[in-house]
């Protein structure tokens, strides 16, 4: 239980934040402003806004969490960003950028008919739905050790306040907030590594001597097999996780339209790999300190993964710097979520009402109308996100769930976006069964662990991990053999 002076700052810091969010939402009056604001931000501002959407709650609670029960093998998944960051440089920012569509997937109607529009749709706010109700999940773990609140009624309060913010924000809101939110918890995290290294015994070379005893930076076993989280397994995953992130993701793509210029944008994804590398990487050193600072203490017994580090923040900072702590986490979710929320109305107003509800309405007609589409579907949104964190509830690892659902909607969506700019020469028809197989592949490999008797013989032994990968290559693969196997010489995304 927190101190009063910590709920003050609390207080205080958020009321900062909304504040800031609420002055910059008068500059979405529009449409177009709402999504992308105007194209006019610099790309230092639009790189630290993907830095702290991937600075979620999923960071901030889910990798400590890792580490303190096991060790650094999901910190993998972090070596594959300098890959996709190039990729996405290189290919996917001039693609999108060429064209006025604000929406990363109105290309694939022209290219493979209206059903591919309509399931790429589809997996990505099934994936943002997953999204949300992690990032509501992991504050309210965190919430619920500064104050004692029970962790529902946290969620169902957040995703109210997190909903009401979203419906007079935009982009440029989401973006600035991003910026201050992701510098506060990146300070505060090493504050953290520093007063973990005051508390192990011996200090920082106390601490890594017992984590290196019980094998805590381990990355994981090099051995080539994909049955458990191996570091290949990892590695893999987060190649093909990454370049969906920066590739095809409509939060990402939304960013780069935001951006001045081409240039800009390109530098935007390589300051978020850059910074969240070595961030990501002192959250996993706060796990590991957690190890070593909590074992064999009265009060860690018992204790979750996830709960570790909140429960360290609740009881170990100094009054005032937990309450700072938890108030730049609050508010980092805050504006992650925001990320979702903006994106996922952006996709249902230019992917849903324009192409089924008002197909005859051109994309500049209706300012007010597309406005208030806007807005109501953020309101849908948030429910849904706040019921997906709910479902959450009693979860083992928050990292975990994240990781496992996200990598079965990424692996239909990227499948079918590899067979578009990779394949030029696959039809309808060819795309239209790799993805109705990749599909069967993905739900077999997600409920093939739950098989009993006479089916567990049609058990995929893969991790989980696997599915994302397995999924994009089967549905690439069978819409490139249907094809023929026809591909365009020197052909290449973009």
């Amino acid at each position: 239980m927190t101190a009063g002076a910590d709920l003050v700052v609390f207080a205080a810091y958020l009321a900062a934040v909304v504040v800031l969010g609420l002055s910059l939402a008068k500059r979405s009056g529009t449409a177009r402003g709402f999504m992308v604001a105007g194209g006019a931000l610099p790309g230092w501002a639009v790189g630290m806004s993907m830095f702290g959407t991937f600075l979620s709650s999923n960071t901030f609670v889910g990798v400590p969490g890792q580490a303190y029960g096991g060790n650094w093998n999901a910190f993998v998944f972090s070596l594959s960003l300098p890959v996709a960051a190039f990729l996405a440089a290189r290919w996917w920012i001039p693609f999108y950028r060429r064209g006025d569509a604000v929406s990363a997937y109105q290309h694939l109607e022209a290219r493979f008919g209206r059903w591919a529009r309509t399931y790429a749709v589809a997996c990505y706010l099934l994936t943002q739905f997953a999204r949300v109700g992690s990032i509501l999940f992991g504050v309210a773990l965190a919430m619920n050790a500064l104050t004692g609140w029970p962790v529902a009624w946290i969620i169902l309060s957040t995703g109210v306040v997190v909903t009401v913010y979203t419906l007079v924000g935009g982009i440029e809101a989401v973006i600035w907030t991003d910026v201050i939110q992701s510098v506060v918890l990146t300070v505060g995290a090493l504050i953290v590594v520093g007063l973990l290294i005051a508390d192990a015994q011996g200090g920082f070379g106390g601490l890594l001597e017992v984590a290196q005893a019980a094998e805590k930076f381990s990355l994981g076993s090099f051995a080539f097999e994909f049955t458990t989280s191996t570091f290949w397994v990892v590695l893999v995953y987060g190649l093909f996780i990454n370049f969906t992130n920066f590739g095809i993701d409509q939060s990402y793509v939304q960013r780069y339209h935001a951006a001045v210029t081409d240039r800009a944008a390109s530098r935007s994804v390589w300051l978020a790999a850059g910074l969240y590398l070595p961030v990501s990487a002192v959250f996993f050193f706060i796990g590991t300190g957690l190890f070593v600072v909590l074992q064999g203490q009265p009060e860690a017994a018992g204790l979750a993964a996830d709960q570790a580090f909140p429960h360290y923040i609740s009881t170990r900072l100094p009054s005032g710097a937990a309450g700072l702590l938890i108030a730049a986490l609050f508010a980092a979710a805050m504006s992650s979520i925001d990320t979702s929320f903006n994106s996922s109305a952006t996709v249902f107003l230019s992917d849903i009402y324009r192409t089924y509800i008002q197909p005859e309405r051109g994309a500049d007609d209706g300012e007010a109308e597309d406005l208030s589409v806007l807005r109501r579907s953020t309101v849908v949104i948030g429910v849904l996100g706040t019921g997906a964190a709910l479902l959450m509830i009693g979860a083992e690892s928050l990292l975990d769930v994240w990781w496992t659902v996200s990598g079965i909607f990424a692996g239909g969506l990227l499948g079918l976006f590899a067979l578009d700019r990779l394949a030029p020469r696959t039809g309808r028809a060819a795309a239209q069964v790799g993805v109705a197989v990749g599909v069967l592949v993905i739900v077999w490999m997600t409920v093939s662990p739950q098989l009993e008797g006479g089916l567990a013989m049609l058990r995929i032994p893969l991790h989980s991990y696997m599915i994302t990968v397995i999924g994009t290559l089967t549905i690439f693969g069978v819409g490139l053999v249907l094809s023929g196997g026809r591909r365009t010489p020197g052909a290449a995304i973009g």
